[in-house]
């Protein structure tokens, strides 16, 4: 690997693990929507929003919990991006109001000028999100966000173009506006790519990836205190988890990370860091790693390398699959902490290896119907299957490629996993849709 490689890898993985408050869709919204409304004067009463959004942003966004709010969907966080008119706090855009904005909120949706509608056809990305924003004195901003939760592609006021004045990145974004996903730049992984890094870089490189895992954890200690969503896990701390699951490092593998997604899911008002758009995808890719390696005395470098290991897998796998799929975040990101955990095990690149292709073996088509408290109940799936996965590939055992879609190597594994949740499920995913939809 050349010193050139070293450097843009380190850019990408610093620009998709990024602080997001609250779930990912619902908070993009709500940046699109501060975006266009910061474009028109305060005094203007708002008279329309209108809010185009793709089938993927639209299913993640229905049945989550509003950070602060006690409320749950898209029209409190459009409320909230109108009042707040802050932009620059990008994914954190729902963190640290108070009472009196949240009250103005409320009151902008009981107003009924909300409009919210599924927008699909040739040219509209996975992950789309348009706002119009009418005032009563007949001005309109339109604001676009597409293919990442940040990368604003279209401003406007009144016709007039101002997304050309936002040439440079604003502060606390991780991306140039209107970048894409992978931009000419951007380095294409491969599994010995990630590998490498994982394992050579420079300590320093990893500092923050540790501190990221950090973050998440504290986001779980909180969850165990307190009462979100499912509870799936307080439950395993509970006596009767205790009893029945253990108190093994497998179990506390399971508590911290479903409980911080318990906390998520639920709205609670706290940052996670996530990874590729994802908060569930940042927190199941740090937290079984972290909590693994502290259980086994692991030294901060292994910790540190493992955990890189595991974002940067992710960040791979993201590349194929693209930032919203039908196929549930908790399979990708387990699939990243399986070949953290032989590392943190002693085993070879190899083995690392034989976990991914396990994983693709056993959790693949694991669908995603939206982000909801239930995501807290397929992370302790992917964990589970991560730890049997990393155990077996320890054993030498591995899926082959005369089983199912696994392949004989692990790059291809990784193709035909993302051709699966892309295209293989592309009508799944509308019919998803339709059953959340019409309930």
């Amino acid at each position: 690997m050349t010193q050139n490689d070293y450097q843009r890898i380190d850019a990408l993985i610093r620009r998709e693990v990024v602080p997001a408050t609250g779930c990912t869709e619902p908070a993009a919204v709500a940046l699109c929507v501060a975006y266009a409304a910061s474009l028109v004067e305060e005094v203007d009463e708002l008279q329309r929003i209108e809010v185009l959004l793709s089938a993927n942003m639209l299913k993640n966004a229905m049945g989550v919990g509003i950070p602060g709010t006690g409320m749950i969907g898209l029209p409190i966080a459009i409320a909230l991006g109108a009042v707040l008119r802050l932009p620059q706090r990008q994914l954190e855009v729902l963190d640290g109001f108070g009472e009196d904005t949240l009250n103005s909120a409320k009151s902008l949706v009981e107003r009924n000028i909300i409009d919210i509608r599924h927008v699909s056809g040739e040219g509209i990305d996975k992950l789309y999100v348009e706002v119009l924003v009418h005032t009563q004195a007949g001005h309109l901003a339109r604001a676009v966000i597409e293919r990442t939760h940040t990368g604003l592609v279209a401003l406007s006021c009144d016709g007039e173009d101002r997304l050309s004045a936002l040439t440079t990145p604003i502060e606390g974004c991780s991306e140039t506006i209107g970048q894409h996903l992978v931009a000419e730049e951007d380095i294409r992984l491969s599994f010995d790519l990630v590998y490498e890094y994982a394992t050579t870089a420079p300590l320093e490189n990893l500092d923050f990836i540790y501190e990221a895992a950090q973050q998440n954890k504290r986001v779980g200690e909180h969850s165990l205190q307190h009462k979100y969503g499912h509870g799936v896990g307080r439950m395993i701390q509970s006596e009767a988890g205790k009893r029945f699951i253990g108190d093994s490092p497998m179990a506390r593998m399971l508590m911290y990370t479903s409980g911080a997604c318990d906390a998520r899911m639920d709205g609670a008002p706290l940052t996670v860091m996530s990874n590729s758009g994802s908060g569930n995808q940042g927190i199941t890719a740090t937290l079984p790693v972290l909590t693994f390696a502290e259980s086994q005395g692991a030294s901060y470098e292994a910790t540190a390398r493992a955990l890189m290991m595991s974002g940067l897998m992710v960040v791979y796998i993201k590349q194929l699959l693209g930032r919203l799929s039908c196929l549930c975040g908790m399979v990708v990101s387990g699939i990243g902490s399986s070949a953290a955990l032989v590392y943190l095990l002693g085993g070879t690149r190899e083995q690392s290896g034989y976990a991914i292709k396990n994983m693709v073996g056993n959790v693949t088509g694991m669908i995603c119907d939206g982000a909801k408290p239930s995501c807290s109940l397929k992370a302790s799936t992917g964990i589970s299957s991560a730890m049997i996965s990393a155990l077996l590939a320890l054993e030498h055992e591995s899926c082959t490629e005369l089983e199912g879609i696994v392949a004989g190597d692990v790059d291809s594994c990784i193709v035909n996993l993302a051709l699966i949740g892309t295209e293989g499920m592309a009508e799944t995913e509308l019919k998803i849709l339709r059953v959340m939809t019409d309930k």
